[in-house]
This record gives C-alpha cells, sequence and structure tokens, in this order.
C-alpha cells in the first residue's frame, strides 16, 4: 500500500481518518506481527485490497507510487515501461489467494496452535521448505521498507504544509452531452488540489441551487470526483454548464455543453404553442447594448475603484443569463484577491481591491449570448503612491519567480517609472516564508539589474517575494508580492501535485537484486544560461550512469588562462542540475566543469564550458526615435515614436509629458506598455504639450527621446455627414446638372470638395454605382456627362474633407435624361442666409444652370412661414432684382409682417428664389432651411478702423467662436480670392480685413463668416461717400524687400514626408512669415508644421504627405517690421503628379515595414508528387502577428500566432482541381499594422499553374508498355498523379489517332492506356502518348511490331480462344435434386437444361453404367436445351444412383442425383407440396424426416445455386377435375406427397438452394389433364432458412 498513493496524503489526518479506521489499524498490527512468513507475503495483498476504491481514482491504470518508483528507463532517461519486481508481482497481489497458497495458509494456522508442541520439530520444516529465493525477497522487501520509512521521515523534517499546496486542476474534464428531452443526464469531472478545492456547477454562469428546484438536480462529491445529475431534462436545460473548482492557492474551470433534442411529431415546429414558464432562450435573436458605461479612470496605489455597466439584453428572459467576462489587455481576468466580479442580471460590476501598477491597462467587458457579443473598453491608468521619503523611488512591479529548484529561484520585475528626481542605484529583493510575515533581505548590495537569483532556501518550502528600489533620496514602497513559489525541483513539485508517469503500455517484470554502489558519469551539456556582472547561472543535464541512488553535485571554476580548478560549493554539493555563482570578479573571464557524486564517490568533471566574461551581456536599450503626437479627443493626445533599434529582451515603453510653459515631466503610463503607440488622458484642453519616451528591458531605462512637436489638446477632425437635397438643374441628351446642399455637420473642418456618383435604373431596378467627377468638386453644383439619353438615372454625393471622404448620401430621386426644352429658366440654387437680424436678413443665391431661351434678367424671392401650407407664400420684392443676393430691409413690409407676428420671439421663415427672362418666370428653387427671425444676444456688427500708419481695416469679433472655427471675409458675398487688394488677420474671436490700396474698384459689399458658428455674420457697405472719408485719412506707404538667398524650394525627407523651405539673408526677431496655399493663409496644425529658425533665416513647411488637394501654388510670405518679400513654388501638371507618386510610395514603403510585411510577395511551388505549395517570405513579425489566408474575399485559413523563426507561409492544395482557381490572398497584420500580398491563378495564371502540373505528371509517367486481353492489345503508362484537366495525345505514325469503336483511350486510377480491338498487322508500327504541359511536351513512345507485335498478338488469340472455350463448353445449366423420395407406384419426371455450341451429347448412366430409353425409363433431350428423365411407374428396382453426361469439343459436364423409393402411405385428402418458382415439386409436409437428405457435394452443387434465382415457399395443390373424352367424369385424385422436412433443411448449414423436383401424380392423367399450376396458400408458406 506504500506505493498506491502519494506519500504526503499518507501522512495527513484525513487520510488516516477517511480510510482507515482504528479498529482496522488494530487488526492489521496484530495480523502483520502474527508471523515474519505471513507479514512478508500477505501483507501486500490486504492492503490493496483494503484500499482498491482509491487506486481506481487515479488516471493511470497503475497505482501512482512516491519512492521508489519503478520505472523503466532507456539510454537517454527517458521513461518506456514499468518495473514490476517478481516477488511483488505475484498472484496475491493480482487476484487474491490461490488454492495452494490457500491451503498453505490454512496449514500455517494449523502448526501455529500446536507450537507448544511440535515447536523444534516445525521450526526445522519450515526452514526446509523456504527457498532461498524467499529469504532473499524477504530480505529485499524489509530493506525496501525501512529506506522508504527513513526517507519519508527525513522529507517531513524538511516539508511544511505550504509546499504542498497547489490550485485545482482537472485531472478528468466534463464531457458534452446530446440527449432526449425528458431523459437524465450526468456531467462528471475529477479534480486534483491541495487544499481540497471547493466545487461549485454553474449554468449559463448561474449557480445551480439544487434547493430551488427540488428533484431537478442532484450533486454528488465522492473521493475529487464531483457529478452532476439532470433529471427529466426538457428544453430549458440546453445550456452551457461550467464546473468551478476553487482553493486558497487559486481557481480553474471546465465548460461542457447539453443539447436537449425532441422527438420529432410530439411539436409542429412550425407553430410553436406558448409555453407556462420561462421561455427558452434558443431560437430568439438577442440584442445587447452596453449602457451607463465606465470611463478612462485614474486611480492610485492602495485606492479600491469599481469599473461597472449597464447591460440591456432585448427580449429579456427571466431565467436566461449571458456570459460575462473581464479582461485586461486582452487577458482574461480570473476572480481572486485582487479582482471582485459581479452580475446582478442587468449590471457588470469589476471591484479592484487594492489598486497596483500591475492593474493599469485596458479593460474590457466583454458580454456574450448566443446571438454574438458586446464589448466596451476604457483605460485604467494609476498613479504612484506617496513615496515614504521625499525624492525616493516609486515601487518596482509585475515581481514573477522563475527557475524555481531546489537551490534558487530567479525573480524578476519590472522598473518604475518614476524615479523620483535621481537614478536608481538598484534594487533590494525581499523574501518571506509562507505562513509568516517576517521580511528578510535576500541581497546586501543593490542590483541594478532586473533579475536576482535568491539563494540560501529551505528545500520544499514556499515562499513570497517583493522588490524595493533604491536612490539617493533613499528607499521606495515596496512592490505587489510576488505568488507563492516551493523551493524544489519541477520533478518533485509535479510529482506532489499527483502526476503519475506517462502510460507507454509496456510492463517489463525484473528481478530486485541489491545493486552494488557505482560511480556517476560525467554530467551532460553543461552551458551558462544567464551572466551579468553580479552572478553566473549555470546548467546541465544529469548523467547517463548514475546506479539507483540519486546524485548531487560539485561545481568547479578556473580563471581563463590559468589550469587551477577550484571548487566553488566545497562544503555541500547541490542536488539540482542548476546552480549560481557569486563573487565572480567583474571583467575576468572563467571556466566552469561540473562533477557528479554519490555514496560510491566523485565522478569525472564534464567537458567544460567556453570562456565567459564576468558582466552584464544584455545591454540597456537605445533611445526610442522620433515622437509624434497626434490630436484625439479634448484631453487625449495620441502619442506614436519610432521603437528602439536593436533592442534585445525590451519589456515595454515609459511616455513622459509636460506643458509647454512648465519644465516639470509627469508620466503617462505606470506600466511598460509594448507597442508603439499611446494615447495619453487626462491632459488639460486646450494646452500645448511636448512627450518623450523611453524602453526598459532587464538591463536598465533607455536615454529619453528627442521631445515631440507641442501639440494643442483639442478634439480631431472627423469626416463630415452626407449631403442631402439633391435637384436637377439642367438636363440635355447626354448630361445632368445637379446641386445639392451642405450637409449639416462637417466634421470640424472646412470641406475641401464634393463627389458625385450616378447609376442607370432599368425596370425600377437600380443597377451599379459609377463615379461621376474623379477630383473633388468646391461648388455644390456639378455636371454629370456621359449619360444616355431618355433613361433613368439616380444619384448620391459624398463630402470630403482634411479627414476624409463621408459617407455618400441617400440616393436621390429618379431623373429622367432628356433635353429641356421650356422657354422659362431653370431654378435657381444653392441658397444661403447670412445676417439673421429682427428686421433683415440676407439671402444668397446662384443662378440658374439653364437660362431657357433667353437670358434671365432678374429674381423673385418668396417668403412663408415654416409650418404654413403652399399656398401661404408671398413674394417679398415686387420688382425683380439683378443681383443674386438681397437683403429685406426694414421698409420691406412682407418680411416685417412675419417678423411682428411672434413679438419677442419672431418667426420660423423659409425662403425660395424665382428667376425670370423675356418668356418669363421659371421653376423656384429648393426651399431653405426655417430660420428664426431673431437678433441673437451678442452678436456683432462690423466695425471700420484706420490705424495710425494709414492702414484702413475692417474689424469683426466673433463670441461663439470654436477651436476649428474661422473667418471668411468676402465681397458682395464672393469669397475674396485676390489677398493683393484685401488681407485678412485673425487673433482670438477678432479677424481683420486690412486694404492694401483702397481704391474705387474696392466699393462694394463686404462680409465677414465665421465658420463652424450658428451663422455667425456680419455686413459692411463701401460706398463712394464711405470711400471718399477713408481715403481722406489713410496714405500709402511703402515697404522694402527682404533679401532671399534661396527661393522657396520643395525635396522629400523620410517616411514621404514633404519639405518646402527658403533662406533669408539676414532678418530679424520680429520677422514674421505667412505660409500660403492657393491664396488660403495655411496654419500650424495636424497638415502643416512649420518652423522658422531666425538665427540662420531657414523658413520651413512640413507634410506628411501629398493629396490631389494639394495641387497648386505654394507661397511663402515674409514680413520683418515694414520690410516684407515673399517666394511662391508651382506644383501643377506632371510635376505635381511625379512629386505626390514619389512620396506616396515612400510613405507607404516606411509604413509598410514598420509592422509585419512581405519580402518575398506570394507566389506558387510545384511539388514531385504534384502538390501546390503557396508561400510567401515575411518579415518583422511577432508573437501576436496573425496571418489570413483568403480565396476569392473568403478567408479559408488563419494562423493567429506565428511560431515559425525562418519567416515563411505556407498554404498547400493536395490535389489542385478547376475549383480551386482564383485570387488568393494573404494579410499579415497586428496591432502594428497589416500587409497584403495577392496571387491571381484565375484564366491565365491558373493555365500557368496546371502547365507546371502537367510537366510534373508527365515528367512520372512510365515507360509504355504493351498488353495483350481477350479483346485486343492494350498500351498502357502510369503516372504519379492524374488530373482531370491533363491533355494527352496518342499518335501513330507521328499522326494523332481518330479513335473509333475499334481504338478507344481510357484511364482508369493513374493508369492511362490505348486499346486495339481485334489487331492485325495493319496496326503495327510506333504509338506514342504526348503529354501537354503549355511548352514542349512530353511524349513516350513504344514499338508495336516484330517481335513485340507477334508475341503481344500471340497472347490475344489463346486470350481469345479461351473465352469462347469457356463461354460455348457443355454445361448442366440446372434441374436435378440430390435427392428424390417417391412412393412406389408413382410417375416420376425429372428435367434439366443443357447448354453448349455446338449441341452436346447427352448420355444418362445409372450406378456409373448407361442406360437408355424404354417404355419404363423414357429419356428425352428436346430442342437441343431440354433434357427430361421419366419413370412410368416408380418400383424399388428403381432405387439407384442416376447421372446425365453432357459433352461437346469444348468440354464435358455431369450432373448426378440419387432416387430412393418408399412404400404407400393412407390417401390423407389434401396433400400440399413446397414447388419452385417454376412450379416443380420440391418436398411434401408428409415426407419422412428419415428419408430427407440434403447434402449436396461436388461443383455441380455450386452451379446449381447459382442457377436458382426465386424463392421457394409452400403451395397447396387442391383436388383436380378433368374431363373425360367420351363424359364428363369428375376424377378426383389424392395427392401423395413428396417433400423434406423444412427444420432438417434449416440445421443443414451447407444447404443455401432448394432443388426442383417435380411429381407426376398420375402417369395416365399425363397426357389427357392440361398443365395446371398449383396456387400458393399463404398459411403453407414456411420460413426462409438462414
Amino acid at each position: 500500500m506504500s506505493g498506491s498513493i502519494p506519500f504526503y496524503q499518507k501522512h495527513h489526518r484525513h487520510y488516516d481518518r477517511g480510510y482507515r479506521s482504528k479498529e482496522t489499524e488494530s487488526k492489521m498490527s496484530k495480523y502483520q506481527s502474527s508471523s515474519r512468513f505471513t507479514a512478508g507475503s500477505r501483507s501486500r495483498g490486504l492492503n490493496l485490497s483494503s484500499h482498491s476504491g482509491l487506486e481506481e481514482s487515479t488516471l493511470s491504470p497503475v497505482s501512482k507510487r512516491a519512492k521508489p518508483t519503478y520505472l523503466a528507463v532507456d539510454k537517454e532517461n527517458q521513461i518506456i515501461g514499468y518495473v514490476v519486481p517478481i516477488f511483488r508481482g505475484s498472484q496475491e497481489f493480482a487476484t487474491g489467494l490461490s488454492d495452494t497458497e490457500g491451503k498453505r495458509v490454512r496449514d500455517t494456522a494449523t502448526n501455529m496452535a500446536r507450537r507448544d508442541l511440535f515447536t523444534s520439530g516445525l521450526e526445522m520444516e519450515r526452514s526446509e521448505q523456504i527457498s532461498r529465493k524467499e529469504v532473499m525477497r524477504e530480505s529485499a522487501e524489509r530493506i525496501s521498507q525501512n529506506k522508504r520509512i527513513h526517507e519519508h521521515e527525513e522529507h517531513l523534517k524538511r516539508m511544511n504544509e505550504d509546499s504542498l499546496m497547489h490550485p485545482p486542476e482537472f485531472v478528468i474534464k466534463p464531457r458534452s452531452h446530446t440527449v432526449w428531452e425528458k431523459q437524465c443526464v450526468r456531467l462528471h469531472c475529477t479534480v486534483s488540489g491541495w487544499p481540497d478545492p471547493r466545487v461549485v456547477w454553474y449554468k449559463n454562469n448561474v449557480a445551480i441551487d439544487p434547493l430551488s428546484s427540488p428533484g431537478k438536480y442532484n450533486l454528488e462529491s465522492r473521493y475529487n470526483v464531483h457529478s452532476l445529475e439532470i433529471n427529466r431534462c426538457d428544453f430549458d436545460d440546453t445550456a452551457q454548464y461550467r464546473v468551478s473548482a476553487m482553493n486558497s492557492k487559486g481557481e480553474l474551470s471546465a465548460f461542457a455543453s447539453i443539447v436537449v433534442k425532441r422527438f420529432k411529431g410530439e411539436v409542429d415546429e412550425s407553430l410553436p404553442k406558448p409555453r407556462l414558464g420561462p421561455v427558452s432562450e434558443y431560437g430568439v435573436t438577442f440584442q445587447t447594448h452596453i449602457v451607463d458605461k465606465f470611463g478612462v479612470s485614474f486611480g492610485r496605489e492602495g485606492e479600491t475603484m469599481s469599473l461597472g455597466c449597464t447591460v440591456v439584453i432585448y427580449p429579456a428572459l427571466h431565467r436566461y443569463q449571458p456570459e460575462v467576462q473581464w479582461y485586461r489587455d486582452d487577458v482574461l481576468l480570473s476572480p481572486s484577491k485582487w479582482h471582485h466580479m459581479h452580475w446582478s442580471g442587468d449590471r457588470a460590476t469589476l471591484t479592484l481591491t487594492h489598486l497596483n501598477k500591475e492593474d493599469e491597462g485596458l479593460y474590457t467587458l466583454r458580454v456574450t449570448t448566443k446571438s454574438g457579443y458586446e464589448t466596451y473598453s476604457a483605460y485604467v491608468f494609476v498613479r504612484d503612491a506617496d513615496a515614504e521619503v521625499e525624492g525616493a523611488p516609486a515601487a518596482p512591479l509585475d515581481v514573477r519567480c522563475l527557475d524555481a529548484n531546489k537551490d534558487y529561484i530567479i525573480v524578476t520585475w519590472k522598473q518604475p517609472a518614476v524615479d523620483g528626481g535621481t537614478s536608481i542605484l538598484g534594487y533590494f529583493v525581499d523574501r518571506c516564508e509562507v505562513g509568516t510575515t517576517h521580511w528578510i533581505q535576500c541581497n546586501d548590495t543593490p542590483v541594478k539589474f532586473a533579475r536576482f537569483p535568491v539563494t540560501g532556501l529551505v528545500e520544499g518550502r514556499s515562499y513570497f517575494f517583493r522588490v524595493r528600489a533604491v536612490n539617493k533620496a533613499g528607499m521606495s514602497r515596496p512592490s505587489r508580492v510576488s505568488e507563492p513559489v516551493a523551493a524544489m525541483d519541477p520533478a518533485d513539485r509535479a510529482r506532489m501535485r499527483g502526476t503519475s508517469a506517462p502510460w507507454t503500455g509496456q510492463i517489463i517484470v525484473t528481478e530486485e537484486e541489491p545493486a552494488e554502489g557505482i560511480v556517476p558519469g560525467r554530467p551532460r551539456e553543461l552551458q551558462v544560461t544567464e551572466a551579468t556582472k553580479n552572478y553566473v547561472v549555470l546548467s546541465w543535464k544529469p548523467p547517463g550512469e548514475k546506479g539507483l541512488e540519486g546524485v548531487m553535485y560539485y561545481v568547479e571554476k578556473c580563471v581563463c588562462g590559468t589550469d587551477s580548478w577550484q571548487r566553488v560549493n566545497t562544503e555541500i554539493p547541490v542536488k539540482s542540475p542548476r546552480f549560481a555563482l557569486f563573487d565572480l570578479a567583474e571583467g575576468k573571464s572563467y571556466r566552469f566543469r561540473v562533477r557528479c557524486c554519490n555514496s560510491a564517490g566523485v565522478g569525472e568533471p564534464s567537458e567544460p564550458t567556453e570562456a565567459t566574461t564576468v558582466g552584464d551581456k544584455l545591454d540597456i536599450p537605445s533611445a526610442p526615435g522620433k515622437v509624434v503626437p497626434t490630436r484625439n479627443t479634448d484631453t487625449s493626445v495620441v502619442v506614436s515614436w519610432e521603437a528602439s533599434r536593436d533592442a534585445k529582451e525590451l519589456v515595454g515603453y515609459y511616455i513622459e509629458g509636460r506643458v509647454v510653459s512648465s519644465n516639470v515631466w509627469e508620466p503617462c503610463n505606470n506600466k511598460p506598455i509594448n507597442s508603439t503607440r499611446f494615447t495619453c488622458h487626462g491632459l488639460v484642453t486646450g494646452e500645448k504639450y511636448v512627450f518623450r519616451v523611453r524602453a526598459v528591458n532587464a538591463a536598465g531605462l533607455s536615454q529619453f527621446s528627442q521631445e515631440s512637436e507641442a501639440v494643442e489638446v483639442k478634439a480631431a477632425i472627423a469626416t463630415p455627414a452626407p449631403p442631402y437635397g439633391i435637384t436637377v438643374l439642367e438636363c440635355v441628351r447626354d448630361s445632368m446638372v445637379l446641386a445639392w446642399k451642405q450637409p449639416t455637420f462637417i466634421g470640424g473642418a472646412d470641406i475641401t470638395g464634393y463627389f458625385v456618383d450616378y447609376r442607370e435604373v432599368i425596370d425600377g431596378v437600380p443597377g451599379k454605382w459609377f463615379e461621376g467627377n474623379i477630383r473633388p468638386v468646391s461648388e455644390r453644383a456639378y455636371r454629370v456627362s456621359d449619360l444616355k439619353e431618355n433613361r433613368k438615372y439616380q444619384f448620391q454625393v459624398r463630402a470630403a474633407n482634411m479627414a476624409g471622404v463621408g459617407v455618400p448620401s441617400l440616393p436621390s430621386d429618379t431623373f429622367l435624361c432628356e433635353e429641356w426644352t421650356i422657354a422659362v429658366p431653370g431654378p435657381p440654387h444653392d441658397l444661403q442666409l447670412r445676417d439673421v437680424r429682427s428686421d433683415s436678413v440676407v439671402l444668397l443665391w446662384k443662378p440658374p444652370v439653364y437660362q431657357g431661351r433667353n437670358p434671365v434678367n432678374g429674381y423673385y424671392i418668396d417668403i412663408k412661414e415654416a409650418d404654413a401650407p403652399e399656398e401661404a407664400w408671398r413674394g417679398v420684392n415686387n420688382n425683380a432684382t439683378e443681383k443674386t443676393f438681397f437683403k429685406p430691409v426694414c421698409n420691406a413690409t412682407v418680411f416685417l409682417y412675419f417678423t411682428d407676428k411672434k413679438s419677442e420671439r419672431g418667426a420660423d421663415v423659409c425662403f425660395r428664389v424665382r428667376a425670370q427672362n423675356k418668356a418669363g418666370v421659371g421653376k423656384t428653387s429648393d426651399v431653405t432651411e426655417p430660420v428664426l427671425a431673431l437678433t441673437k444676444p451678442g452678436t456683432k456688427e462690423i466695425v471700420v478702423d484706420v490705424d495710425d500708419d494709414g492702414i484702413i481695416s475692417l474689424n469683426f469679433e466673433c463670441c461663439d467662436l470654436k477651436p476649428d472655427s474661422k473667418f471668411v471675409w468676402s465681397k458682395n458675398y464672393e469669397e475674396i480670392a485676390d489677398t493683393s487688394r484685401l488681407t485678412t488677420e485673425t487673433k482670438g474671436n477678432k479677424s481683420k480685413a486690412v486694404f492694401s490700396k483702397l481704391g474705387e474698384e474696392d466699393i462694394g459689399i463686404y462680409s465677414c463668416l465665421v465658420t463652424h458658428t450658428e451663422g455667425a455674420s456680419s455686413s459692411y457697405n463701401l460706398s463712394d461717400d464711405e470711400l471718399k472719408r477713408l481715403l481722406e485719412i489713410s496714405h500709402d506707404h511703402k515697404f522694402p524687400i527682404i533679401p532671399l538667398k534661396s527661393e522657396l524650394a520643395v525635396e522629400l525627407l523620410e517616411k514621404g514626408r514633404v519639405r518646402f523651405w527658403l533662406q533669408a539673408e539676414k532678418i530679424s526677431a520680429n520677422g514674421k512669415v505667412d505660409y500660403v496655399f492657393n491664396d488660403n493663409v495655411l496654419s500650424q496644425g495636424e497638415k502643416y508644421k512649420m518652423n522658422f529658425d531666425k538665427n540662420t533665416g531657414v523658413i520651413e513647411m512640413t507634410m506628411e504627405s501629398l493629396t490631389p488637394a494639394d495641387e497648386g501654388t505654394y507661397t511663402f510670405q515674409l514680413q520683418d517690421g515694414k520690410a516684407t518679400n515673399q517666394s511662391s513654388l508651382v506644383l501643377i501638371g506632371d510635376v505635381f503628379k511625379g512629386l505626390q507618386k514619389e512620396s506616396e510610395f515612400q510613405r507607404k514603403e516606411w509604413f509598410r515595414k514598420q509592422g509585419p510585411h512581405f519580402i518575398e510577395y506570394l507566389g506558387y511551388e510545384v511539388t514531385p508528387e504534384c502538390c501546390v505549395i503557396l508561400k510567401c517570405k515575411v518579415g518583422n513579425i511577432k508573437k501576436e502577428t496573425s496571418a489570413h489566408w483568403y480565396k476569392d474575399g473568403r478567408e479559408i485559413k488563419a494562423d493567429e500566432h506565428l511560431g515559425f523563426t525562418e519567416g515563411v507561409l505556407k498554404l498547400e492544395i493536395a490535389q489542385i482541381s478547376k475549383k480551386d482557381s482564383g485570387v488568393y490572398e494573404v494579410v499579415l497584420k497586428d496591432d502594428r499594422g497589416q500587409d497584403t500580398s495577392k496571387l491571381n491563378l484565375k484564366d491565365q495564371g491558373f493555365k500557368d499553374l496546371m502547365n507546371e502540373v502537367f510537366s510534373f505528371i508527365a515528367n512520372s509517367s512510365t515507360p509504355l508498355k504493351i498488353t495483350s486481353t481477350e479483346q485486343g492489345i492494350r498500351l498502357y503508362t502510369f503516372v504519379s498523379y492524374y488530373n482531370d484537366l491533363l491533355q494527352v495525345t496518342w499518335h501513330y505514325k507521328d499522326s494523332a489517332i481518330a479513335f473509333s469503336d475499334r481504338i478507344k483511350s481510357g484511364v482508369v486510377g493513374e493508369q492511362l492506356w490505348l486499346q486495339i480491338k481485334d489487331p492485325t498487322e495493319k496496326d503495327m508500327g510506333k504509338y506514342a502518348i504526348e503529354f501537354y504541359d503549355g511548352k514542349g511536351g512530353l511524349r513516350r513512345s513504344v514499338e508495336l511490331c516484330g517481335q513485340a507485335f507477334d508475341d503481344a498478338f500471340a497472347e490475344f488469340q489463346r486470350l481469345k480462344a479461351a473465352a469462347v472455350a469457356e463461354r460455348n463448353r457443355a454445361r448442366v445449366a440446372g434441374g436435378l435434386p440430390d435427392v428424390v423420395t417417391i412412393q412406389e407406384g408413382k410417375a416420376l419426371n425429372l428435367t434439366c437444361n443443357i447448354s453448349g455450341d455446338p449441341m452436346p451429347e447427352v448420355t444418362w448412366l445409372k450406378n456409373e453404367r448407361e442406360i437408355t430409353s424404354d417404355a419404363h425409363c423414357i429419356l428425352k433431350f428436346e430442342s437441343g436445351k431440354f433434357a427430361s428423365f421419366t419413370i412410368t411407374a416408380v418400383n424399388t428396382a428403381d432405387t439407384g444412383k442416376y447421372s446425365i453426361l453432357v459433352k461437346n469439343k469444348y468440354g464435358t459436364e455431369s450432373g448426378d442425383f440419387t432416387l430412393e423409393v418408399t412404400k404407400g402411405t393412407p390417401d390423407l385428402g389434401v396433400t400440399s407440396y413446397c414447388t419452385d418458382a417454376e412450379g416443380n415439386v420440391v418436398f411434401g409436409p408428409n415426407t419422412p424426416r428419415e428419408n430427407i437428405k440434403t447434402t449436396v457435394t461436388g461443383t455441380k452443387k455450386q452451379k446449381r445455386k447459382e442457377s436458382v434465382t426465386k424463392t421457394l415457399g409452400m403451395e397447396r395443390v387442391e383436388d383436380v377435375s378433368k374431363e373425360r373424352k367420351h363424359g364428363e367424369v369428375a376424377v378426383q385424385k389424392d395427392e401423395e406427397k413428396v417433400s423434406v422436412d423444412a427444420a432438417a433443411l434449416r440445421k443443414a448449414s451447407d444447404v443455401k438452394q432448394t432443388q426442383d423436383v417435380k411429381e407426376e401424380i398420375d402417369q395416365s392423367d399425363v397426357a389427357e389433364q392440361p398443365e395446371r399450376k398449383p396456387e400458393i396458400s399463404p398459411e403453407t408458406q414456411p420460413e426462409n432458412s438462414e
């Protein structure tokens, strides 16, 4: 029993109390002390039988043993089976006591009762009976038991309870089941763990409570086997079940599904019935919405934080519970003391009980239903707790234990982001034994390397670890403690957890003899696994020859250049094959070697290692590259940077940021991130920030990167909303002019243009969309050309801004493309409202595109209340206005009518415009959006100002200015394009339009519109009088020119960025530069980066990339006091396209190579086995990189984690066919980006591939061979693989063969053949088969002539003759039984079929003698097919063996039967006969059993079997009445039976077919009575025999 269970379980109280009572222990001890022989031979058998239940709970087919293990190993120490000593594998051990042993036990008991009388005699007898082998076995058993007891006692001294603790583990997981409704189902699982885990069952993440549904659920737990039984399953029981096992060391879950099916026909599935209880969730589509979400959260170490979301699931089912999971950085979280999870049915909550920096990351809530899942994510930032000492660093984080063994444990951690202002000097590692609170410092001096081997541990005990950082100011707070880890080898830890040796199916039975001590051999594969300036770690493998006892090791070192070896561990040898060396001289080179030792002595040293220099092999990473911040939201910025070059074992990056006006850097993250992009939250809106990044690995933190450009914190722009209100302005035969309204939301940036799409509508069915314009149009009107007359079309419009192109509008109404011929003009378009006041408004529009027969000479404006009917439209102007703008003023009575109606609030009014020409008034325009005729509070007007220098300016102030708002100045409501006469300046919420040279041409109405506001605008009328007044107080001023060293030029930088630059000879610190593009002043932002170095005079502007909208003229305008200058560069046409193309190429290449990318694009390769392999070579991949294969847009394969190093992706197509034709695509992606490679295997591409396959097939073909068949001569060849698309051509004398009925070709498997039927000498010649591969092809040929033809033709003739002979030889087709039993005096008629060509000769034999036909025995052979045998009146002399012999020139065949004649039986009236399908009598029910013989022998029996194909049955033959020739006399005869017992026939296993027997009842009636087939009665049919 000592080896049946783990040793630690035997010494625990729960084992003694649970599996052995005190009474049992007392009896066992008495029994074992009764006799040395009995204890030695039977104690193990009794123990095993008493604890068999415990052994059956293990997975291994043999019981688990602590020591010795008795494992059989090979030369590489790999387990190949179990070694069972003979005396421990006796018969009693397996099956109990045998008869012989039982007798011996009884004899022993008798002898013990008589011990007092015959002591000396019995002792002598016993010593003589026990053999020498039994004595050796008993001695070995005692030695083994004493050794195990000693080892266990020694082990208990070193072990404590904590080292044995381990988390739960599922030895056997529950299985999924599919059951019928109303059946019972049971889920089983086996769980190991210490302390004993607590097991809870869940259904759809809801704990199962048996008390809530009495009789429904039954939970059982016995000996670590746990089960859940569900009684009378119904549809509601179809769900996912989870079993959770939890103890103090952790929690583990396993899943299984139960599907309950319903019998067909019980319920009409097309018409479901309502149910009384809760509705099942199956068959329901759920809609999941996550609302009331948690946002980006900030916490501090030591605090408690709760994250929660409300989950709305529709429809809401009472008993249905979704699966709710929480993730941090895409890692599933489990409940622990750090994470508490709660689901209330509609709200999911995650509570972080004690925040640490390890808790920082992206938290994701995932709610899964049967219809899919919904997720929501937000970032949680954890700031450092206040330092206990001012200036001390922050606490390290993520402390983990690696490579735990008996002698040391390697502790790793991550450096903190905050060093307290001075660099960190190093780290101290502390340990604490589990069960105590006493922390011990492990290193005397701080270590800078973030990895440290802790030694001096007690073997078998468990420890916690923590780390503290130190700088000049002091010590940091300790980190979060690590998970507990035991100081023992992994093999010992696995054995304590209950794992057993793998079952190999092989049991090796050996003799267990005492072995002498063996000096162990050399250790193997010694190597330096880690080397720093503080320590060196060695590892090796145990020796192959080490004896039966364990080995220990001595480590020796030697300074390079000397032969002096010094033992490191002189006092205590190490037990594990790993060792850490300290106190080595930094900078020196050492070699190391290891010796094995045991009780027999010290072995030879291992091979020494290569020279190892003491020092840090891992370098601190280099500083990251350029840092680029990007606008994100009002409180966050996205920071991206270039990764550190050649960084090894990189842990991550720390990001810091500061306000431009401050020098204090603040950490943006306190937990290193692995990506090169991070979103910094918690920033102040409107402030400008700069950022820097540094990398970290185990060696330390890198230098900071260069500071980024300053970025203002504000929301990023978005694409605009779709336009609306698409109308037709003009239509001709092949084109239509469209107009539309501006989107309601422009995305925070000005709209740069519009794109128009159109599609044809045929019979109400819309077709495919086509692009109407390639370049964006800035106007809200566009002519779509190349249309077809009298066709119907629909249109859609998309708006674009700096962020991109927005979604398209809804399709317009269907318009007919036909030329307009009306005389009046078309509708005006693009109506806009400006300067909305309580008493006036400015209405702008554009003239109609269609003028009519005459030019437009005026416009009419209509107005109505927004919600009024169409009849309420009223004219604003009585006389047509020629301008395209109109401003109703106070004396406009119609406008005042509407504004006065609403008193203080004003009125919601809308406008429309009509154009007129000489023919009349045309169509009305689209109606404007309703506008409230009310002056808003805070509205400002344009103010004219003249400064001291005589500069005349128009000034406008806006109180509702937004960050992206712009001031747009217009003259006569047309945007000012000529900046030579009027320049604009904007500062804060004020804008100024300055006249450069005011003159008469400047007379007009000036207006200013503020974008991204609710219509903030104002107008100013510069009349003649006003011009004169302003000119009187202004004067002309001349400005000098700033000299330039170089004119404006352009060049390309890294990543495809474009740089515009020029250099001035001299410019003061007050100089200014305006960057102008197409007369539009550019400003610093996401797209344009400006830099002005006033020391060198270099002025530059960079752009990330060029778009078609960037084509035009770039101008740098310089101003230094009163001096100005400018330089322009024109980039249009081919020059711009070439620059844009080169920039895009360099940009794409740079971005592509930052992430996973293709080094060699997708191609194919054909193997000699004709398998097609698609492959490509990739680079810059990592563990998280995934590859997805697509064919024609559908995914066919996904590699989620690429674990290869050669960088080659492959997709094998084993048997290619036409269905494999298509476009293949590989998408390589991870969090850094993606790259795509395509391979077109369609049309010509597929042909080229198949031609290469055909080439391999052709080369695999065997030489043409010749064979013969009974039809002719066959030529054939074999290929390794045949494809249906393979094209082959057969040639005869270099000409293609025209196939006919005589010459055919075909394919069988991988054989290609040509058949020549009935060959002649004309078929002699050279034959060839040609394989087509798209190139030269391949031809295999053979000469069918001479001896080859003669041999083939002779073989053909032989086969043909043999076939003819076999087909035409004489045969007896059937009809004769083996035995015929008939009554005396009856007539017998037997007929059989004869075949053969020429007609066979027929001979009848009786008892091997030929007989002839006479009156008594009539022999007939009719039509060359039927041979009949008739005896008119059977008598006993006819008994004997009869044979028929048929013969022709092709062969001979015979058939036999035996005739037995019996005496008559009385007439029983009606007699039943069994006949075959042709009506021949086989047997009757009255035939005596003893006369039935069914044995059939010879080949004739088999041939007769093949001729009988119909099922036999019992037929009842009724009375036969015949009319005589001389009168009507009814003659009724009693039919006698001739039968074979059916039961006897079934018993004969070799008889499976009944013969045809036909009995003539009366010879005299044969000639007179017509034939009559007996009728079959259902009652008389016998059962079919097997």
